[in-house]
């Protein structure tokens, strides 16, 4: 069990939990992930570490109020105690001295990127990270990634701050306009990353994406983020979740992103339908 320290929501539908966790948060690094499963009856969700504090021994992360399970943490409060979690789970990113590194964060992947944009800066490459959502009142974490990047620029699909759109077209008319990378870090949902995968390729730059998105169970046993890549399966739990976005068969991730839509939207109003009778 871990102990709820503290929980913010930070944006609509997007909250952000610290928690009492000292063993992970000793071992923890950017990219890795837990699996949390607020009671009993919940799902084993499979979250990014945002950030962590080896001293205090907490942990923090980003969810989105989405399904069954995470309804149920969002309903939770401090001092209640999540019933289990588990981590460090998963490969870290590679944190080198590699140059310039921009780093794209969308949704949930926006708390996601900021660890990595923290221990890039520290080996001391420039980072310059992108922030996208549907409009200014959906970004959070502005001033955090401010503090750790040499820039942050922003996409808002209602041209509310920064670029009118999305960080693919953002990061494309940046590269067109002669900006560089060595490489580039794209967290989010599928299609952003797929997206900056296109973007990226034309330019020859190394572009990293998580697949997170598609895990369930975390630890290789149920086969539902397995993902071809250069003609070989893998899974993205144990052998990654970091992949080359320019060697991954998008073309399958597409096809299969919305495979238990339908059940995560049953089992959501089966929650809300329970709550009502026992009210």
């Amino acid at each position: 069990m871990a102990q709820i320290l503290s929980k913010v929501e930070i944006a609509p539908n997007v909250h952000a939990c610290t928690v009492s966790a000292m063993e992970i948060a000793r071992k923890v690094e950017p990219g890795q992930f837990i699996i949390i499963i607020p009671d009993e009856f919940s799902e084993r969700t499979p979250i990014t570490v945002a950030d962590w504090d080896t001293r205090e021994g907490t942990l923090t992360f980003i969810f989105l109020d989405i399904g069954s399970s995470t309804h149920r943490l969002a309903e939770m409060n401090p001092g209640d105690e999540i019933y289990s979690l588990t981590g460090p789970l998963g490969q870290s990113f590679e944190i080198g001295k590699v140059g310039t590194v921009g780093l794209v964060g969308g949704c949930y992947g926006i708390g996601s990127i900021y660890p990595a944009a923290r221990a890039l800066k520290q080996k001391g490459n420039k980072v310059i990270c992108y922030s996208e959502a549907r409009s200014k009142f959906l970004l959070y974490w502005n001033e955090k990634l401010e503090n750790v990047s040499d820039e942050v620029r922003y996409a808002t699909a209602d041209g509310s701050l920064g670029y009118k759109g999305h960080n693919a077209g953002l990061l494309e008319s940046d590269l067109k306009a002669g900006m560089k990378f060595d490489r580039i870090i794209a967290v989010g949902c599928t299609f952003m990353m797929y997206r900056i995968s296109q973007v990226t390729l034309p330019f020859q730059v190394k572009t990293i994406v998580s697949m997170n998105p598609i895990m369930i169970d975390g630890t290789g046993m149920c086969g539902a983020c397995r993902i071809e890549v250069e003609g070989t399966t893998r899974f993205a739990c144990v052998d990654g979740p970091h992949f080359d976005g320019h060697k991954i068969n998008w073309d399958l991730v597409l096809a299969r992103r919305k495979a238990y839509l339908e059940e995560e939207i049953v089992t959501k109003e089966r929650h809300h339908y329970g709550e009502s009778k026992s009210d």
